[in-house]
């Protein structure tokens, strides 16, 4: 795949990166906002998807037609050429805020040799700035190097009071660290906690995370010295399955991934107990 660092690409994944840019950057050229938000289909993982997910992600698999891979992507889903290498694919997180304007929004992909992810890339769709990082290849990435929660800077998904025990998790950390953000695309905010912007970045035990949404970041934070976690303890690992869920946790050191995993798991079990 390819790339330099924190802002860098190489010969040809800069091609299919920029390809995915001009895609982003054609649909929010042509399309006003309602256009791109509304709801043309269902996705391979059953939720629904916005015209701007399917223009860019055509766009991208026209361009990968050629390269016998393996696909894994958010909206068409598993795309199986017997190949050893698999593609991880999210082309835009973060649609609603692409579609309403917002310049949040990333590409993010990951590859995985025989099951195991070695590589990956994220791109901030609004500014091209973009996250590389490589197994067994030095990285320029450093996390902030934070192993304690107390203190620590945190991006969260939004709260959901409708489900109290992640609700009594969100407010959890949000009690414990001294900033919170919410930036709704957790491609870009596993990124900033690879490159040391933020301390940790976590789904409060929703089960929001599809395996497009977090794959990166393994490869991303683990060259920057941080680790991914799941709230529940299940492994972050290779699965077809787009309705597969996690709850997330990026963080800069394997000590604040596990303490922001058991804080958010004992919160919710505790609130489902009394409830």
């Amino acid at each position: 795949m390819g790339g330099r660092g924190a802002r860098g690409g190489a010969s040809g994944a800069g091609r299919r990166r920029v390809g995915g840019l001009e895609a982003y950057t054609v649909a929010t050229t042509e399309h006003d906002r309602a256009t791109l938000a509304a709801v043309v289909a269902d996705g391979a993982d059953g939720t629904p998807t916005m015209r701007i997910d399917v223009l860019v992600e055509d766009a991208i698999l026209t361009a990968l037609a050629r390269h016998p891979v393996n696909v894994l992507t958010e909206e068409t889903g598993w795309v199986d050429n017997g190949s050893a290498l698999t593609l991880v694919m999210d082309p835009v997180d973060g649609s609603a805020n692409a579609a309403a304007g917002v310049p949040l929004s990333a590409f993010s992909a990951t590859v995985a040799e025989d099951g195991v992810f070695t590589e990956a890339l994220t791109v901030w769709l609004e500014t091209g700035r973009s996250w590389w990082a490589k197994t067994g290849v030095p990285s320029p990435l450093r996390t902030t190097g934070r192993t304690s929660l107390t203190g620590a800077a945190v991006s969260l998904l939004r709260p959901h009071p409708a489900n109290p025990g992640a609700a009594a998790a969100w407010w959890e950390v949000a009690r414990r660290a001294a900033r919170v953000r919410i930036l709704s695309t957790s491609c870009l905010e596993g990124a900033l906690v690879a490159q040391g912007a933020t301390d940790a970045f976590a789904d409060a035990a929703t089960d929001t995370h599809r395996l497009v949404d977090i794959a990166a970041s393994v490869v991303l934070a683990e060259a920057g010295g941080g680790a991914v976690r799941d709230v529940f303890g299940r492994a972050v690992e290779l699965d077809t399955d787009l309705t597969r869920r996690w709850s997330g946790v990026v963080a800069a050191t394997p000590e604040l991934a596990d303490e922001l995993a058991s804080v958010l798991r004992k919160a919710y079990q505790a609130e489902r107990a009394a409830n």
